[in-house]
């Protein structure tokens, strides 16, 4: 998530469960494929599932942006 800095991803883990375990499950996704990519042969259920862990990372992804924008939009209209 380039676009949010890392205190308000450090803030979002710490009051919101599900974007910690989305975070979470993200940075597994991201390590299996770099197992994965550090294979010298893929056979075809490696690339099956190296195209499913890249689907679920978007999705994962997805997810946490979309909490993300409600999180600042919360912020932003909350009473000060």
């Amino acid at each position: 998530m380039p676009d949010i800095d890392e205190p308000f991803i450090q803030e979002l883990m710490a009051e919101n469960p599900e974007f910690r375990a989305l975070v979470e499950d993200h940075q597994r996704a991201e390590a299996r494929l770099q197992e994965l990519a550090e294979k010298s042969f893929l056979s075809e259920e490696d690339e099956l599932e190296i195209k499913q862990t890249k689907r679920h990372k978007l999705f994962l992804k997805d997810r946490m942006e979309a909490i993300a924008r409600d999180h600042r939009d919360r912020s932003v209209t909350a009473p000060r």
